[in-house]
């Protein structure tokens, strides 16, 4: 048909693409048109290593993960089955040595994926047409390339990449801040009313003066900050003010674009995998198996939902909370009146017939993260149910013991792991520290503390962008350390905050 994408598949994978996509729609999911591309092994990784953008701009650790996954699968330990892209179309990869039963089950679970990215919320300001994008970058990067060399554009690169983390994922859903008043507004005195004749002793000179000069003062001070308030963004810090020519602050921008991009994935990876989840396991259970599927169709889900003791496996969380989600609002299982029931039994027969519950995970699939999934929707019967724990490894024998059943601690723990993706929070508190241009950055302690190792090479990579000496006030064992590097290629400095009282604490909210 005219206009309609080139999808690449077999006249029989065709057909059950569009039953499975005419069957998603009768239950409400909705989505971009998807492109399916059947590829084989090799191309397979080959996209998987560019993160599924073959178009990507050219950089090593692009073959360092196709080795990575070529050797996973050449030893057994795992292979790619499907791979969908977040654009407008959507584009799906699919393994062409799946078996017709595996292709199946990846085109419905694709269409949940789709679903998913159009429809929620914290998917709203991604770039639609980022296969485009991708590809202008590798063009913008190839070009710098050419003219700067491959060993200069790729270390730069490479200090980049390892910064890529250090966003505001929330930023894009804000409003712009209020504008704040403007200093040539001038100062106005706050002056009492009065008379003409009277104004000299109610509104004395000298106490105009005094204001004056407090505000004249508090002027200087806000003039001082650098920044104003301690901003996350430290990647949109740097853009602005550090002293970089054109193509790295070109490079630095192409970065910060992909980072910002690829940010909701981090922060929906549970609900997002348990929701194709949930939409392949119906949709293949009640419409798509043949009897002669049952057992490889078991086999592959069980693969997918398969969470060994001690491990955590985003697809299987993902989906049972989906289904108990459901299953609480059809049966009327949540809300004060269900809190109050009580009784052996009673609670496990309870259903008002409510039926609200397919209402509910379209609702909840609009507006969560999976911060927000898990801190309403984790119960404690959920954890009893599923036999959650807080484990603990071992350091010495590498084996996982249970050390907490509480609800409370395994719930703490992993919103703890979850929350901006398990990365530390670090601000720019000090763009002029001492007054000598150096930059000085903050970590908000959350209960996670920054791998002194993986800073050290941060700070590095930290100072060859901004140019000049660079320092990070972080927390290890209940100390405040700050670690410094003053010149390229040179040792990390660290000092306990405390030691020299000359070493300001910058808090940040």
């Amino acid at each position: 048909m005219p206009g309609m994408p080139r999808t690449e598949l077999s006249s029989e994978l065709r057909a059950h693409m569009e039953a499975i996509k005419a069957r998603a729609v009768s239950y409400g999911l909705d989505f971009f048109e998807v492109v399916f591309e059947v590829l084989p092994f090799d191309t397979m990784n080959q996209i998987a290593a560019y993160g599924g953008f073959p178009v990507r701009y050219p950089h090593w650790r692009w073959g360092m993960e196709y080795e990575k996954l070529s050797k996973r699968d050449a030893y057994g330990l795992g292979r790619i089955y499907e791979m969908v892209i977040n654009n407008d179309p959507c584009f799906a990869y699919l393994q062409e040595s799946n078996s017709v039963t595996d292709q199946k089950l990846v085109m419905a679970h694709v269409y949940g994926h789709a679903d998913f990215f159009k429809h929620n919320f914290w998917f709203g300001k991604t770039n639609r047409k980022m296969m485009n994008e991708m590809a202008n970058h590798s063009t913008r990067v190839r070009r710098h390339i050419e003219r700067h060399g491959r060993e200069t554009v790729e270390r730069f690169l490479d200090a980049c990449l390892s910064v890529e983390h250090l966003i505001d994922p929330h930023s894009v859903y804000r409003g712009a801040a209020p504008a704040a008043a403007s200093e040539d507004e001038g100062f106005h005195a706050d002056r009492l009313p009065a008379k003409e004749y009277m104004d000299p002793f109610i509104n004395p000179a000298s106490e105009l003066d005094r204001q004056r000069r407090v505000y004249e003062e508090r002027k200087q001070a806000r003039a001082a900050r650098f920044p104003g308030e301690p901003t996350r963004d430290v990647l949109l810090f740097l853009l602005r003010h550090a002293r970089l020519e054109d193509w790295q602050q070109d490079v630095l921008g192409i970065v910060r674009d992909e980072a910002y991009y690829f940010a909701p994935q981090a922060m929906t990876k549970i609900m997002n995998e348990g929701w194709a989840t949930y939409w392949h396991s119906k949709l293949m259970t009640r419409h798509f198996l043949d009897a002669s599927e049952i057992v490889q169709y078991a086999d592959q889900h069980s693969g997918v939902v398969h969470m060994p003791p001690g491990g955590f496996n985003p697809y299987k969380i993902g989906v049972e909370l989906w289904k108990d989600i459901e299953l609480r609002w059809n049966t009327g299982r949540h809300g004060p009146a269900w809190e109050r029931l009580e009784g052996i039994g009673v609670r496990e027969a309870h259903d008002d017939g409510s039926k609200a519950g397919r209402d509910k995970i379209f609702e909840v699939r609009r507006i969560y993260n999976d911060v927000s999934f898990i801190d309403e929707f984790l119960t404690e019967d959920f954890c009893e149910r599923h036999r959650m724990f807080q484990g603990q490894t071992d350091a010495q024998t590498g084996v996982t013991r249970v050390a907490s059943r509480d609800f409370a601690r395994v719930k703490r723990t992993l919103l703890h792991h979850l929350t901006n993706a398990g990365q530390p929070f670090v601000y720019v508190t000090d763009g002029n520290y001492l007054n000598r241009g150096e930059l000085y950055l903050a970590h908000q302690w959350t209960g996670l503390e920054i791998d002194a190792a993986k800073a050290g090479e941060t700070l590095a990579n930290l100072r060859l962008i901004w140019g000049r000496p660079v320092h990070l006030q972080m927390r290890m064992k209940d100390d405040l350390w700050l670690f410094s590097c003053a010149e390229p290629g040179k040792e990390i400095t660290r000092q306990r905050i405390g030691d020299d009282t000359a070493i300001p604490a910058h808090r940040v909210a």
